[in-house]
């Protein structure tokens, strides 16, 4: 198991967060200051410019910035030398079902469990929401090709032939 952590400034919906239900469930570490997010964690940023992929795998754990993109200061982190994006994938969130690249912060953390070979954690913390397997079903074939590429390059190749 992959420690997972979550940023959160409270800039989104309480009522809809999902790291926030995750946490209740004691599955993600929420916290509440940049200064807190361990350093060598693999920090999911969209704005980095390197993808996820299975070379990650020897980062000891997980953190998504779970904030609205438009308050987040990504100064605070630019510094960073493990941040990574995801690559291409579909929401399958009510609120943006369908849509490229507009995942919840659990949509996120499992794609990359997924990705990083975390396939079972993936399905875990998925799990509670009615929509959340529904994640796995309909980025499959993109999400096994990228847990198989070697590195960042190559899933950024492979992304090509979804978008």
């Amino acid at each position: 198991m992959i420690p997972l952590y979550a940023y959160r400034d409270n800039t989104c919906d309480p009522r809809k967060c999902t790291m926030k239900k995750l946490a209740q469930r004691g599955m993600v570490r929420i916290v509440t200051a940049v200064a807190k997010i361990p350093r060598s964690t693999l920090l999911l940023d969209p704005t980095a410019e390197q993808a996820v992929s299975p070379a990650d795998r020897h980062l000891p754990s997980i953190t998504a910035l779970d904030c609205s993109w438009e308050v987040l200061d990504t100064g605070a982190v630019a510094s960073w030398r493990n941040r990574r994006a995801l690559p291409y994938l579909v929401a399958a969130n009510p609120v943006n079902f369908g849509r490229p690249l507009r995942l919840t912060s659990v949509e996120a953390m499992a794609a990359t469990l997924y990705i990083l070979g975390e396939k079972e954690q993936a399905r875990e913390i998925l799990a509670p929401f009615g929509w959340g397997l529904r994640f796995l079903e309909v980025n499959a074939d993109p999400l096994e090709d990228y847990a198989g590429a070697k590195d960042s390059a190559e899933v950024v190749a492979l992304q090509a032939l979804y978008m």
